[in-house]
């Protein structure tokens, strides 16, 4: 492991819990595995599976890894109430990568690849950062491409193509012995087929009971985007930690959005470390959506995906790290437990539930509250 002598032990200690910032220094990933269980409940879905990574170093030059991800649906959403019989599925991903370390500059490289019943989709990645100023500042390139095949369960001619780039760009500074700050770009450009096959548009239609009917969504096929965020910690002087983060994000199609989030790490004794955490996040609709439109084919493109509407969210979460006894388990240097939830409300500004049964256009506003668990075990080695 490469450390400068310049940084005290708490910025270390600092660095180490800010794991969701660029690297912040020439320092290759650590050898662990960790075996995880996550679940999600909320809005007529329930998603369900386990997840296990493992990650190996090699002549302290090179890090691999290799990581095995599942999710089980079982959905019956509003969507699906409104337009269609609930369903299971499953979705497995698997990804491997490495990273390379060479003097202060790491090289990082993976694959990924998902699989469900009608939807397929792999991703190369390709990811740079170099320490600069004595080590004080990390500058980070990353690029990948993806290609998707949509196919649709209830029409076996159908089959479309998707494919998408990502840039990003980011720098992480250690600004004083307790401060790590980050700013991260990114810019994504999506081309092919975007929509869902099985949404469908509602429009105003006097000649049957509900006073409206139902067409297929239609999306352009092409999407760009780019999001922006502001990360930083700080460590406080009784080993807790504060972190704060705000991301904007606009889009071509119309979209924008805004969130920030605080979160708060304490420990208790050596073995205990607690965590609390808000969240909040606000988007505009997109400019082609619309929960009822006048008439049938009303526009050029068209959609009733409640995640393209106008919404917020807040989410409030808790977690629990306990970290074992050097020598419960002899074969590992360090193994740690943790469990955490979130709680998570969605209020939708345009997005109405058609099953309630009020005349059309006056229906209730959607809203539904989720919970995520996530239920993990790491082994360091």
């Amino acid at each position: 492991m490469v450390v400068t002598n310049r940084l005290t032990r708490s910025t270390l200690l600092l660095a180490g819990l800010f794991f969701s910032l660029p690297s912040w220094s020439a320092v290759l990933p650590e050898d662990r595995i960790d075996v995880l269980y996550h679940a999600y409940e909320g809005g007529g879905a329930d998603i369900d599976g386990p997840s296990v990574l493992v990650r190996k170093d090699i002549a302290n030059t090179v890090s691999v890894y290799g990581n095995y991800y599942v999710d089980m649906v079982s959905s019956a959403s509003i969507d699906v109430e409104a337009t269609a019989s609930p369903y299971t599925e499953e979705r497995t991903e698997s990804s491997v990568g490495l990273d390379y370390l060479n003097d202060k500059t790491i090289f990082s490289l993976s694959y990924t690849n998902s699989t469900e019943n009608d939807y397929d989709a792999s991703t190369v990645s390709f990811g740079i950062s170099q320490d600069f100023f004595g080590d004080l500042t990390t500058l980070g390139l990353g690029f990948s491409v993806g290609s998707d095949t949509v196919r649709n369960n209830t029409d076996d001619s159908f089959e479309d193509e998707a494919d998408h780039r990502r840039y990003s760009l980011s720098v992480s500074q250690i600004l004083t012995k307790n401060l790590i700050a980050s700013a991260v770009f990114e810019t994504v450009v999506d081309e092919g087929y975007l929509n869902n096959p099985y949404r469908s548009v509602r429009y105003r239609d006097n000649s049957v009971p509900t006073g409206y009917s139902y067409e297929a969504e239609l999306y352009p096929r092409t999407r760009n985007s780019d999001a922006f965020s502001l990360r930083a910690i700080y460590y406080l002087p009784y080993r807790a930690a504060l972190r704060g983060e705000f991301r904007t994000f606009s889009d071509s199609w119309g979209i924008n959005a805004d969130s920030f989030e605080v979160r708060y790490t304490h420990p208790f004794g050596n073995q205990w470390m607690f965590e609390v955490k808000y969240r909040a996040y606000d988007q505009t609709q997109a400019d082609f959506y619309s929960d009822l439109f006048d008439f049938k084919e009303a526009t050029s493109f068209r959609a009733r995906d409640k995640e393209l509407s106008s919404f917020t969210t807040q989410t409030f979460g808790i977690g629990v790290s306990y970290e074992l006894k050097t020598g419960f388990l002899n074969m590992f240097e360090k193994s740690t437990i943790n469990a955490y939830w979130d709680h998570i409300q969605f209020d939708y500004n345009n997005f109405r539930d058609v099953t309630s049964g009020a005349p059309v256009g006056e229906e209730p506003l959607y809203s539904f509250d989720a919970d995520v668990i996530r239920l993990y075990l790491s082994f360091w080695y």
